[in-house]
């Protein structure tokens, strides 16, 4: 093989061609879908076990993927080599599963003992290829049929657009499914609590302050007295409540800068404060309290947590969320 030197357009041409391929692709998979969609759907969405994604070579990388996908939405998924499945790992595949086998042509050798053991035990099987008249296609309870679409490789060989549209199907099944089965925030939370994603899916309760951290005062608290409350309780800021221990405004060094006096220390904390201070809910998930401290008009470093009553039951700091991975 001859190594060529291409310039830089000459490099783009290709990559634009390449991708102008696979969405025209992608585009006749979305128009071609019919019925049988709706019918794999519902069958993989009545699976009391898991959904066993096989597929060999460029086709098994991408079930893999699907897999991966599958089990981080709310369905139990795991990938099973074909060709370990004919030596010991049909043993994984047991009554409930049901199989999502990936196969461009549909007559991928491997992949026979599989089917046929499916076909013995009554398990559900959906079959996505790009040939109707297949063995897969023929043996599959559901047969998701792949577009005729030249692959972006210019010799016409290497899987290319076949598997960005496997990979985009895989995507659909998976989004399909979480719809059905009502998978909503809190859910994908507790499948990734790891890195930036789970910390912005975590609730504020989980890493909110409480109790006897929380810096509060009445309006009538003064000022000396108040700055004693903001310096111990390290917040930077203090929050002011009614008789009825709502909140009904804040002090933050800021009030006291505009404030700033001779007689400051005599005042009350009350003709200071700023009413009526950015709160949100325990419920809430900490991406929206970085969203509410990070308001482009006014930033905040704290946030008070309160209850349906307004009564502050914690406060969040900028700097508990940049410890669990945020922003």
């Amino acid at each position: 093989m001859t190594a060529v030197v291409t310039s830089l357009d000459e490099d783009l041409d290709v990559a634009r061609r390449v991708l102008a391929t696979e969405v025209t692709g992608l585009r006749a998979l979305a128009g071609g879908l019919d019925d049988s969609f709706h019918r794999a759907i519902d069958l993989l969405a009545a699976v009391t076990g898991r959904v066993v994604v096989s597929g060999m070579g460029k086709s098994g990388h991408v079930g893999h993927k699907i897999a991966a996908t599958l089990a981080s939405t709310g369905t139990p998924a795991l990938f099973v080599h074909p060709a370990e499945a004919s030596h010991g790992d049909l043993g994984m595949i047991v009554a409930g599963d049901a199989v999502l086998a990936l196969s461009n042509s549909g007559e991928t050798a491997e992949l026979a003992d599989l089917i046929a053991h499916t076909r013995r035990f009554g398990l559900p099987l959906v079959g996505i290829t790009g040939r109707c008249e297949s063995a897969l296609a023929r043996a599959a309870d559901v047969a998701l049929i792949l577009p005729t679409a030249p692959e972006a490789c210019p010799l016409g060989l290497a899987p290319t657009t076949s598997t960005t549209m496997q990979l985009a199907l895989g995507d659909a099944i998976a989004v399909a499914l979480l719809t059905r089965h009502g998978f909503g925030p809190a859910d994908f939370g507790r499948f990734h609590p790891g890195g930036r994603l789970g910390a912005r899916l975590r609730r504020v309760r989980a890493l909110m302050h409480g109790n006897d951290e929380l810096p509060l005062a009445s309006p009538d608290t003064i000022m000396d007295a108040g700055l004693l409350i903001m310096t111990e309780k390290r917040f930077g800021c203090l929050g002011v409540v009614d008789a009825g221990g709502r909140l009904i405004g804040i002090l933050t060094d800021g009030d006291l800068r505009r404030a700033m006096g001779p007689d400051l220390l005599r005042r009350r904390v009350g003709d200071i404060m700023t009413a009526a201070p950015r709160t949100i809910g325990p419920d809430a998930l900490a991406a929206e309290a970085l969203r509410t401290m990070n308001d482009a008009d006014r930033p905040i470093t704290a946030l008070f947590v309160v209850n349906a009553e307004r009564q502050p039951i914690g406060i969040l700091h900028v700097h508990d969320l940049l410890r669990v991975g945020m922003a």
